[in-house]
This record gives C-alpha cells, structure tokens and sequence, in this order.
C-alpha cells in the first residue's frame, strides 16, 4: 500500500516491551513482504500466534484446468453458477495460469477462517453485501467494491444481506496493487492518477473475537492445509504499517476520455505478476468530429483478456448474449473488437448526437500469458458465441 495507518493501540517504538493490563507480554507479529524488504505490517496479538493445536489436510476441489484448444473466443455466463455456497469453498473456477486464478461464487452463507499463502487475493463485488472479518479489522463492503486482501492475510466473508454476494475472484501468485505509473517514487498517488488515498477504505478499528480450538483453512502451492490454533486469530488490540486490506469502489474511478477511443490502459485499476486489473466505468463520449465511438479491431499479441460484464452490455453486444455477469473471453491469437453491425450502429447513433455517455460497465483481467479453462467456465460457456463475430 502507498501510505502509513495505525490502527487501535501500539507501543511507542517497534519491538519493544508492550504489555497488557495484567502485566503479561503482548505478542508481536512482522508481516513483511519480499522477505521483509518491502511493505509490512506489525500485528499485537493477546495471544501468541504460533499456537496450533493441530494440523490437517484441506481438500479443493476443482482445480483442474483445459487449454483453450483449439483457440477461440468464449463467452461465460457466471449467472448459471449460481448455486450458493461459501466464499472460500464455493467458489469456481473459471481461468487459470502459472500466475492468476480467476473464480467465481454466490456466496450466501459466512466462510470460515482462510487465508492464501501463495499471493494476494482481489474480490470484486457485483452485487450483495458482506462483512469482510479479517485480523486487521472488518471492511463492510457492497456492490461494485474492489477488496484487496493481501496475501497470508486471515480473513473471513459474512453475507449480510438476503441476497448472495456475488464475487468475480482473481488469485495472485504475488502482490496486487496500484500501478506504478499513478505513484510518486515515495508511494503517493500523483494528480493524473484516476483514484487516490481518499477513495480507499481500511479497517478503522480492532476487530477481537474470543474462542479455542479454531480453524483456519491455508491454501498454499501443495494444496490447502487446515491449521487449529489454541486461540482465536482475532486477538490483535492494534497495528500499523503499510500493509493491510482495503476496499475501493470502481464508482469512485474517474475515467480519462479523449477526443478519439482510448486504449484500456487507460482504465488500468490495479497490476500484479503477470496481469493487469481495469475499470470501465460510464464516461463521456468521444469527442473528434469523425470519432468512432467502439472499440477498433484489435489483437492482444501477448494477452488473454478477461471481461467481466458487471451491468448488461447495450447495443448488439447485449443481442449476443452479453447479459449481467457475463464473461467474454478473447485469447491472444484471436483478432476481435466491435460485433456484427455495432461499428456502423454506433457510428451512426454518434453522427445523429444520440450518444452523450458510454454505459459499459466492466472489470477487465489481461493476463500475459495463456489461460487455462475451469471446470466453471466449461461449466456454463455459451457454445454459440464464435457466431457473433461473423459478418462483423
């Protein structure tokens, strides 16, 4: 994260004497990055945080994936994946590579302890709402947030409203975070970023739960591992540093529009090892005299993309298919941009001043290299949707 928090009560100094009430020891805890050369937290536990009582095995299933052979564009209706569950073990999986995993889940029932062990987690919220319980604090989050969770990080999700949350998940093999060119070289975000340290949401207080014997679920590059420890991981009284979960809703992401099509690193949101994370949000249209107004055909020649229909696409896209929630999928080696009759349907709507705002909303995964299918995206993929391109 670029800037410092201090949350509940911490000693004057670091790794000093802090003590309890009683006189005892606190425990403390450095959760560091890049083998504590990067960013870091330090955690002050009533507990000590070693204490497991015992050790076992944790099976995921699912976790096999397909290569996209032969190669050609899919489209995946998470909708149909519907079928409830929890944030942890509900979730299914869509796409994966050597450095992203990307599921899906409608969670509709609290998740118990889990943390990933192998890189930080990004959840998007299409719908729902959740009470996000981690050992930094709670984040109460809803429709169109962003959840960064970074890695090793002990977290659980509670749905706290009478519909299932719905999270699009992305599974990285390293850390998620702002791009660097929106950062000064001391981690502040500069003027020409489209969010800042305003917009971002962090646990504001301590979050203590008391309890023995309690579980927590790992998953990690073997597998998963379930660890019990003597005592709830929910003991921290404070902590501080630059290191700890957050929230950000794409509503607050300011789209930068010019006089012709901008290209998508223009609603780049976030990056980790091996993939980018964007933000389409509404915007105004473009405003060239001769401007096109949908994409140019184009070729990711090194990039499988990911595009996650938050809202229903309108115009043709929406006859095709591209209904809320749905993901269409063009790998490199694929030529794709507008479908059949949208460029001349937009052209002309342009022309007439008909079009003031462009209503796409979507969270777009670029990864760098091939994705693997799930056994969801097999699950629910629409076998039709190659016919959309033809005569385009």
């Amino acid at each position: 994260m670029p800037y410092y928090r201090s949350v509940g009560r911490v000693p004057h100094k670091r790794h000093v004497q802090f003590r309890k009430p009683d006189g005892g020891l606190y425990r403390e805890e450095l959760m560091g990055t890049e083998g504590f050369s990067s960013d870091s937290a330090l955690l002050y536990h009533t507990h000590a945080p070693t204490d497991v009582v015992d050790v076992g095995t944790w099976d995921i299933p699912g976790q096999e994936t397909t290569p996209n052979h032969p190669l050609k564009p899919r489209l995946v209706r998470t909708r149909k994946l519907d079928e409830g569950g929890d944030a942890v073990n509900g979730r299914r999986l869509l796409a994966a590579n050597q450095d992203v995993r990307v599921s899906y889940v409608a969670a509709d029932r609290p998740s118990p302890l889990y943390r990933n062990a192998m890189g930080d987690e990004m959840y998007f919220v299409q719908s729902g709402t959740a009470r996000v319980e981690t050992v930094f604090g709670v984040l109460d989050v809803g429709p169109r947030d962003f959840v960064i969770m970074p890695t090793s990080t002990t977290h659980r999700w509670v749905p706290t409203g009478d519909k299932p949350v719905r999270l699009l998940i992305t599974e990285s093999t390293g850390g998620i975070h702002p791009p660097k060119r929106y950062l000064s070289a001391r981690g502040q975000f500069l003027e020409h970023s489209p969010y800042c340290e305003r917009d971002l949401r962090a646990p504001a207080e301590p979050y203590v739960v008391e309890g023995d014997n309690v579980d927590v679920y790992v998953r990690h590059r073997a597998g998963g591992t379930r660890y019990t420890y003597a005592h709830h991981p929910f003991d921290v009284v404070g902590w501080d540093g630059h290191l700890y979960p957050y929230a950000f809703n794409m509503d607050d992401y300011e789209p930068i529009i010019g006089r012709i099509h901008q290209p998508p690193p223009t609603f780049q949101t976030f990056e980790g090892p091996g993939f980018v994370i964007c933000s389409f949000v509404p915007h105004k249209v473009e405003y060239h005299p001769d401007a096109v107004i949908v994409p140019y055909n184009h070729a990711n020649v090194d990039s499988d993309e990911l595009m996650y229909y938050v809202e229903a696409a309108g115009g043709s896209r929406g006859g095709h298919g591209i209904d809320e929630g749905a993901i269409t999928w063009h790998p490199a080696g694929f030529i794709h941009g507008p479908h059949t009759n949208e460029l001349e349907r937009s052209v002309e709507a342009y022309n007439a001043g008909k079009v003031d705002i462009k209503r796409l909303t979507a969270v777009m995964i670029d990864t760098f290299r091939p994705l693997e299918l799930g056994e969801g995206a097999l699950a629910v993929e629409n076998p039709d949707y190659l016919a959309t391109w033809r005569n385009a």
